[in-house]
C-alpha cells in the first residue's frame, strides 16, 4: 500500500520511519516493536506512523521494499556471466544482515503488493537479450527463472535454516549453481 501523504508531512518522514523500523528489526526482531517505539526512534508522533502505514503489514512491506532497494542494492552487472559473482556478493550481504534478509524473504514469499520476489529479473533478461541472441523463449525463461531464484533472499533463508549451511558456503553454492546455469551459454555467446 502506498504511503499516505498529508499537507503536514515533511520530506523524509516516511524514510525516517522505514529506517527506524529496519534498525529496530535488527535489534529486537519484528514482533516486539510497537508503533510508539518506531515513532520515538524516527522522531515523529505515533499518529504520523499510522498516517503513513495504517496497518503493520503496510509498514512491513514498505520496509522490506526499502531494505531491498537500499541496504541490499547492488550495481547492475555488465555481463550475464558476471551474475554469479553478483549473486555471491548478495548472499554475503544477507549473511551480514540476517534479520533484514528474513524480512525481505518473508514479504517476497507472501507474494503481496510491494514485494518483489525477483528484483533483478529485468536485468537478467536485458543481459541475455544482448549477449545470447539465439535463445528460444523457453530457454530464456528457464535461465531467468533459475538466476532469479538463486539471487533471492528466500534462497539464502532456505540454505541457512533449512539446510543448515554457513554464510560462505551459501555464497559459494549459489554462485556455483548460477555458473552451472550459465556455462552452457558461453560458447553460444561467443558465436553471437
Amino acid at each position: 500500500m502506498a504511503a499516505r501523504k498529508t499537507q503536514d508531512s515533511t520530506p523524509g518522514t516516511e524514510t525516517a520511519i522505514l529506517v527506524a523500523y529496519a534498525e529496530l528489526i535488527e535489534e529486537v526482531g519484528t514482533d516486539d516493536v510497537s508503533f510508539r517505539i518506531i515513532a520515538s526512534r524516527a522522531g515523529v508522533g505515533e499518529r504520523t506512523v499510522f498516517r503513513y502505514f495504517p496497518a503493520r503489514a503496510d509498514l512491513l512491506l514498505a520496509t522490506a521494499a526499502w531494505i531491498e532497494a537500499t541496504i541490499f542494492s547492488r550495481a547492475a552487472s555488465e555481463s550475464i556471466f558476471d551474475v554469479p559473482l553478483a549473486i555471491r556478493e548478495t548472499m554475503a550481504a544477507y549473511e551480514r544482515r540476517p534479520e533484514l534478509a528474513h524480512v525481505v524473504a518473508e514479504t517476497a514469499m507472501r507474494g503481496v503488493n510491494g514485494a518483489d520476489p525477483a528484483p533483478h529479473r529485468a536485468e537478467f533478461e536485458r543481459l541475455l537479450d544482448r549477449e545470447v541472441t539465439d535463445l528460444d523463449d523457453d530457454e530464456r525463461l528457464a535461465i531467468v527463472t533459475a538466476l532469479s531464484h538463486l539471487d533471492s533472499s528466500t534462497t539464502w533463508v532456505t540454505m541457512r535454516h533449512e539446510l543448515g549451511m554457513r554464510g560462505r558456503d551459501i555464497a559459494d553454492a549459489a554462485a556455483w549453481a548460477a555458473e552451472a546455469v550459465l556455462d552452457p551459454l558461453r560458447e553460444r555467446a561467443k558465436g553471437a
